[in-house]
């Protein structure tokens, strides 16, 4: 009888432990590339559709994936889901939205893989891809900055970006910022985004 309780018990501490246990597949990456036309990314709905073929090319598929981007009529922060999100490499890089934005984030050079588990080249490499679309304030509400939400890719528009790697000119908080650091120069294309040190990538997040 002792041993019927016992198994009965070590099934049920197996079990509530299975319940609570978190799914650590990636949930957070930086694109490898941009889809092709800066920041003209078909708006958020294309912006989504890319993360999502990103993420099912790398294996994983059964997730809503969002981009990390504003717009005029839709935070950044509100499209994301509820946490917690991890990269190619099981690292966490926030239990939720509030800690995502503060700093309590565990988004660096090192963490903030493509889909591939690809380290993203920050500044002082070559070239530098640092400069990441977001549309963003620091708090992840909408920028004025959104290449005409996502529409633009020409010599027209701007588009505010963050830096993944935590690095800038100096030792500011904007220079630092991993959503708000600074907007794009002349323009939404390609070619601009590449002169401040980028090249058009975006933070994809599963919602669910």
């Amino acid at each position: 009888m002792k041993n019927l309780i016992g198994i009965a018990a070590a099934i049920l501490v197996s079990t509530t432990l299975g319940a609570f246990a978190q799914d650590t597949t990636m949930s957070f990456f930086v694109t490898s590339a941009n889809p092709g036309k800066g920041g003209d990314l078909g708006g958020l709905a294309g912006a989504d559709a890319y993360c999502t073929s990103l993420a099912e090319a790398a294996g994983v598929t059964g997730k809503t994936w969002k981009a990390y981007l504003s717009t005029d009529t839709e935070n950044a922060k509100d499209r994301i889901g509820a946490g917690p999100w991890f990269n190619a490499k099981g690292d966490k890089i926030a239990d939720d939205v509030a800690s995502l934005h503060s700093d309590k984030n565990n988004i660096t050079k090192q963490t903030a893989l493509d889909e591939k588990g690809n380290v993203v080249n920050g500044r002082g490499d070559q070239p530098n891809r640092h400069d990441i679309l977001t549309g963003s304030m620091p708090d992840g509400t909408a920028a004025p900055e959104t290449c005409g939400n996502w529409t633009m890719g020409g010599a027209e528009g701007a588009a505010m970006m963050g830096h993944h790697d935590r690095m800038g000119l100096n030792d500011s908080a904007a220079a630092k910022s991993w959503n708000s650091s600074h907007a794009s120069r002349g323009g939404c294309s390609l070619d601009a985004f590449k002169g401040t040190g980028g090249a058009g990538l975006m933070y994809c997040f599963a919602a669910n």
